[in-house]
């Protein structure tokens, strides 16, 4: 399947010698969905974000603080991306028969233009998690870095090509982002514990385990097997050429069917970090979800008082034992128990 975005020939020319510099052959081809995925999620998070949340929430969102704000128009952009890849990575999963009909050899060195759309699309969006997460780091945390950084190496390895088939496969990490980005909205809207954010919170954790857990984990196995067959492999001279012709088009790309060491133990531990944060932040979901929804014990407890003077501005909380130790005139106010 052919990419849905013809490439800008200026940015494709002025990209080539670096490409051909590291070793990234079909990067000219998809340059121009790099550039423009990163300037376009710029321009959501400085424009579009406060503008547009400005209109929906006008007491809320102006009334956070600097931080929250940028916090805030940065989930919008998780949102606007996930949405995008999401549809656009399935559709290719769901209709490139080339990429269906792939063979560990063309799932490894193998090319098909609309994976390295979505290669391009995914790596502009990761390039620009990364500066804003190297820029905040004290906000997002090391955990953040680590994965912008694993992200975006995974991504950028598949303009060499290498396992260019795997872009869209691993993309679909981000169907629980919209989830995970409604329940932080949620927080922010003074919609904690509502039912709202409790039908969210069950699909954010059945996406998060299927997509992030189940799926990711099952794929990288995949990927995992594949790459230990090309580490054996042999390499031809003719590349599996005489296969077919959709073979020769796949592997057109391909130089030589050769994995370095580096390369592979690069990728196998930016994917291993990737799917440590997964099972790490799956914990920490239901965690989170957990304090919202299920009450917390209120062991040894003892009930409190508030009481309100004669005049209804004065108020105190007591515990009950102290309020009779001190001898409160207690028909001289109205007692309400806080449970």
């Amino acid at each position: 399947m052919r990419d849905f975005i013809p490439p800008i020939p200026f940015l494709a020319k002025a990209i080539t010698p670096f490409a051909e510099y590291i070793g990234a052959t079909t990067l000219p081809l998809h340059i121009h969905e790099v550039v423009v995925s990163y300037l376009a999620y710029t321009f959501i998070n400085k424009k579009v974000a406060p503008a547009v949340s400005t209109w929906l929430f006008p007491q809320k969102y102006p009334a956070l603080s600097a931080e929250k704000k940028f916090n805030w128009n940065v989930h919008v952009v998780s949102l606007c991306q996930s949405l995008l890849v999401n549809s656009t990575a399935l559709y290719v999963i769901l209709t490139d028969d080339e990429r269906n009909n792939m063979t560990w050899q063309e799932r490894v060195w193998g090319y098909t233009g609309a994976s390295g759309m979505i290669q391009g699309l995914a790596t502009g969006y990761f390039l620009w998690d990364l500066v804003i997460t190297i820029q905040n780091v004290k906000m997002f945390g090391l955990g953040m870095l680590a994965h912008a950084v694993s992200a975006l190496t995974v991504f950028s390895f598949g303009f060499r090509p290498f396992v260019n088939y795997y872009a869209s496969t691993f993309i679909i990490y981000e169907l629980s982002s919209p989830f995970l980005n409604f329940h932080w909205f949620f927080d922010k809207l003074n919609l904690t514990g509502s039912r709202r954010q409790l039908v969210n919170g069950i699909l954010l954790l059945a996406t998060f385990f299927g997509c992030r857990l189940c799926w990711g984990t099952y794929q990288s196995l995949r990927v995992y097997q594949d790459m230990w067959m090309a580490l054996h492999h042999t390499p031809g001279d003719t590349f599996g050429k005489v296969e077919s012709p959709i073979h020769d088009e796949i592997m057109k790309y391909t130089k030589e069917e050769f994995l370095p060491l580096w390369l592979a133990v690069t990728y196998l531990g930016s994917n291993l970090v990737l799917n440590a944060l997964n099972f790490y932040w799956f914990a920490k979901m239901i965690d989170a979800l957990r304090k919202r929804f299920v009450p917390a014990e209120k062991a040894n407890s003892k009930p409190k008082l508030a009481m309100t003077g004669a005049n209804g501005t004065v108020k105190i909380e007591a515990d009950e034992t102290i309020v009779r130790r001190r001898n409160v005139p207690l028909p001289e106010a109205d007692i309400v128990p806080i449970p």
